[in-house]
Formats: structure tokens, C-alpha cells, sequence
């Protein structure tokens, strides 16, 4: 039921729900695999939607007017709305209250009449603006679901007027992206029908139940829009130890859901998931807070897809899957080559520069280099971690880090040697004195690289990784094997001078 925490108790599970997501740059093992999905876009469904909306609108403000109405058409193929006043002696008042509804442009729609009948025709033009933008947001949610399960450098483009194209490396199983995608995710609030209710709104539509058990007549007038939303996350139910979602409105959806619930004690209030009644719980009391959480069978994979995918919004349009296939590590080949070059070049460039102004002290430097950049491969293929374009920048970032970290080690040992210290003093005074300057720039460098890991999404998150990684082993190799390589060579040949 509906209570004042406005729990939300449905039978629900979704299904073909991914599993839960995988660490970032993470995937399965066996040979390195991707995903290729082609959508398609369902703009058809905008004029019907438009249509519908405006039916709604037209009786709910001829009713308001006291104006009546019969005889409710669309027709799909013109994008044109029909219907009769009651009388013919209402039909200029119907035609100015029509003329009145709100438009989203001003050449949005156009209002008729053919004597008695009144006719609202959509621009097609206006159409082909509103495809074309609900295009644009159709790709901004698919890469915002695609972001929140964790997957490393998708690739999402647009192909044509009304496909995309979705690249996923390191994913190998197209089922997992295609359940979540291909949920449009739009959420509703309306109220179940009474005896009655049906003549003071716009008519009452049957809905089935999300386990199919039974039909709920619903009106058709929608109290609370899930766009409306501004937040969902995946919680645990205080009262059962189950897991839920919980939700948040923004100041628009709370006034009209405390507006709702305050009018409508005792009713019973569906909420609708993609033309699915979840639940329909009784109003007990107002619910002012703006907030609710919808509870019931869900475990944390169910909740966090359903969370994620209200967080990040309804699509505007159905999505259609085309095509879905798993490909072999060629997906992006020329691009990770070029990465591959890159990394190599930056790499012997630092080795040589180090060789070249400071000798033997280079050499070590550079082992130590050779040293930390098999470390972190062989910790990211601990994890199976999926290496992409981030990733190998982050590698190249860590090496000139590491390289930062033995110049200012070696320029402090060469003071020492300029103010005479003997060649033990000069060693031990050079580490002790630049340990804590590297130490706090590292620290620094870590705790930003893990806040960009924690909030990051995507591309963002395998770079965070990689460098996050990359400053341990820097650490590591810095301040313990670049040392110790010195120490034994200074143990050994006992020099009265030091190279550097």
C-alpha cells in the first residue's frame, strides 16, 4: 500500500536484465571480445504519442470550459485528430478552446473546421524537428545507460537518419546491453478507475499487470510524469531487508504527486512501467515529500538496472535492434596500433633522455621504468582488464610520472655531491630528501585519480584506473628497486665519486 513512506510493494522482475556490471576495463576471461549492436529509432510513434497527449488535453479543457464531446478519431497516416462538440451550438466555443491549448511551437498544430466537426493536424514539419531532436536525446540516454553498467570506451554513432550503431569492447555477450536498451523506461503515475471517474477525465485505457495476472482499468490522464524524476537508486527496504528502488522528484513532479495524493485518499494509484502496471497501491495518507520507493521482488541486479535505467531517463522513442553480433578483438584495431606506436615512442624517448643525462644512474632509472611497466600490465591482467586507448595514455602518464620522480632524486643526490657531501652521504640524503616531496605529489595524484574513478564514467574510469594503479608501482619502483639497484652497485664497487 501506499504509505507515508510511499513504498511501493509491486510483482515485478525484469527480464533479459543484465548482469550485474563488471568493474571498470574489466571482462570475462577467454580471448578479448566485443559486442556490435545496430538500433533503430521509432519515430512513427511521435505523431500517435503527440496525438494522444492532445486528446487528452482537448477533453480534460472542455470539460473545465463546460463544453462536451463525441466521437473521438485519429488517424495516423494524415497526423490529424477528430472529434464532435456535443451540440453544434458549442462548436465555436470547442473550436476557441482548442485554438487555446498550449503549444510547443507556434506552427505546432493547426485547428479546423468542417461545420459541425473539429479537425487538429500536426506540422509535418514540426515533426521532422521533433525527430530529429528526439534522435539526439535517443543517443545521449543510450550512452548514459551504457555508462552506468561500466563498460570501458563504448563507441556509440549515428548511422543514417534513424539507426545507431553501438561498439562495445571487452562486452561479449550482446544480450546483456540489448535487455537494457531495449526497455524504453518511460514511468507514469495514474489513478485506477472508480465507479464514475471516467466522465470527469479523458476516457479509461486497460492495462495489463507486469506479471500478466489481471487488467487494471487506468485513466488515461497522467498525474505524475516519470520525466519528473531526478533521481533513482537501488536501496534496502528498512522495513523487509529486500531490496528497492528508491526515487525523487524534481519540484514540478512533487507538487503534483502531493497534489494527487492529497485529493485522492482511499484511491488506488498505478504506477505504469512501460504501458505495465507494477503495482497499485491505496493512497492512506498525503505523501508531500516528494520522494517514494517502489519495493517487491527484486533482488540487487533487477534493482540496479531499474535504478539506472530511470536515472538516466525515459527514451523519447522505441529502439529497435537491427542487428547484434559478438566480434573478435579487431574492433578498433587501427586505433589501439596507433596507441600501441605511441606508448612505444614516448617510451624509448624517456629511456634515452635518462641515459643521456644521467649515465649510470639513467640505466637504473630506466630499469626501474621497464620494471614498473610490466608491474601494472601484470595487475591489470590480474583483473582481465579490457586495455583501450585510455588506458594506454594512462600507461604513458604513469611512466613520465615515474620518470619525475627519479630526476628529483638524482638532482638531489648531484646537490649534495656540489655542497661536498662524501658519496654515501650524497646517496642517502638525496633518497631521504626527495621521498617526502614524491610521496605527497603521489598522494595527491592518487586520491584525484580515484575520485575520477569513483564518479568517472566510461573512458573517463579506464583512465583512472590505469593511473591509479600506475602510482603504486611507481611508488614501488622508485623508492625501493631504483634504490636498491644503487645500493648494491655502491656496495660492490665502493666508488669515490658518484656518476650523476
Amino acid at each position: 500500500m501506499l504509505r507515508r513512506a510511499s513504498a511501493l510493494r509491486p510483482e515485478f522482475c525484469a527480464s533479459g536484465a543484465l548482469s550485474p556490471p563488471l568493474a571498470s576495463g574489466a571482462s570475462r576471461a577467454g580471448p578479448p571480445r566485443g559486442s556490435y549492436l545496430l538500433l533503430q529509432v521509432n519515430t512513427e510513434t511521435l505523431s500517435s504519442d503527440r496525438l494522444t497527449a492532445l486528446e487528452d488535453d482537448i477533453k480534460h479543457n472542455l470539460t473545465d470550459a463546460g463544453l462536451g464531446y463525441r466521437q473521438f478519431s485519429i488517424d495516423a497516416k494524415t497526423r490529424t485528430l477528430r472529434f464532435y462538440p456535443r451540440d453544434e451550438q458549442e462548436a465555436d466555443a470547442a473550436f476557441k478552446v482548442v485554438n487555446d491549448i498550449p503549444r510547443a511551437s507556434p506552427d505546432e498544430f493547426s485547428v479546423q473546421r468542417a461545420q459541425a466537426r473539429i479537425e487538429v493536424a500536426l506540422d509535418h514539419q514540426v515533426l521532422q524537428r521533433r525527430a530529429h531532436e528526439a534522435m539526439a536525446q535517443t543517443i545521449e540516454i543510450v550512452r548514459r545507460r551504457i555508462d552506468g553498467t561500466g563498460a570501458v570506451d563504448p563507441q556509440i554513432t549515428r548511422q543514417g537518419e534513424d539507426r545507431i550503431v553501438v561498439e562495445l569492447p571487452g562486452v561479449s555477450d550482446p544480450e546483456r546491453i540489448k535487455a537494457l536498451l531495449g526497455t524504453t523506461a518511460k514511468m507514469t503515475f495514474q489513478l485506477v478507475a472508480t465507479a464514475g471517474s471516467a466522465s470527469n477525465v479523458g476516457g479509461i485505457t486497460m492495462i495489463p499487470a507486469a506479471d500478466n495476472s489481471r487488467q487494471w482499468p487506468v485513466l488515461n490522464h497522467v498525474e505524475v510524469d516519470g520525466a519528473a524524476l531526478t533521481n533513482a537508486a537501488p536501496v534496502i527496504d528498512q522495513q523487509t531487508g529486500q531490496w528497492a528502488v528508491s526515487f525523487s522528484f524534481d519540484h514540478r513532479g512533487a507538487t503534483a504527486f502531493a497534489k494527487t495524493t492529497t485529493e485522492n485518499v482511499g484511491k488506488m494509484f498505478a504506477i505504469i512501467l512501460d504501458n505495465k502496471v507494477i503495482e497499485a497501491p491505496v493512497i492512506r495518507t498525503p505523501i508531500t515529500g516528494g520522494n517514494g520507493q517502489i519495493t517487491g521482488n527484486f533482488d540487487a541486479r533487477t534493482a540496479t538496472d531499474l535504478a539506472l535505467m530511470l536515472r538516466a531517463g525515459a527514451l523519447p522513442v522505441p529502439l529497435n535492434v537491427v542487428e547484434q553480433r559478438s566480434i573478435g578483438p579487431s574492433l578498433g584495431t587501427d586505433s589501439i596500433r596507433a596507441g600501441a606506436i605511441s606508448l612505444l615512442v614516448g617510451l624509448l624517448l624517456v629511456i634515452v633522455f635518462m641515459q643521456l643525462f644521467y649515465g649510470l644512474f639513467g640505466l637504473y632509472a630506466n630499469l626501474a621504468l621497464m620494471a614498473n611497466l610490466v608491474l601494472m600490465i601484470a595487475i591489470l591482467s590480474l583483473f582481465q582488464a579490457t586495455l583501450t586507448l585510455p588506458g594506454m595514455a594512462g600507461m604513458l602518464l604513469t611512466l613520465g610520472m615515474a620518470v619525475d620522480a627519479n630526476i628529483l632524486i638524482n638532482e638531489r643526490i648531484r646537490e649534495e655531491v656540489r655542497n661536498g657531501r662524501s658519496a654515501l652521504a650524497a646517496l642517502q640524503n638525496g633518497f631521504e630528501r626527495a621521498q617526502s616531496t614524491i610521496v605527497d605529489s603521489n598522494a595527491t595524484a592518487f586520491l584525484a585519480h580515484v575520485m575520477l574513478f569513483a564518479f568517472g564514467t566510461g573512458p573517463v574510469r579506464g583512465f583512472a584506473l590505469t593511473i591509479t594503479i600506475g602510482i603504486l608501482t611507481t611508488l614501488f619502483t622508485t623508492m625501493v628497486l631504483s634504490r636498491l639497484l644503487i645500493i648494491r652497485w655502491y656496495a660492490k664497487t665502493r666508488p669515490a665519486t658518484l656518476p650523476v
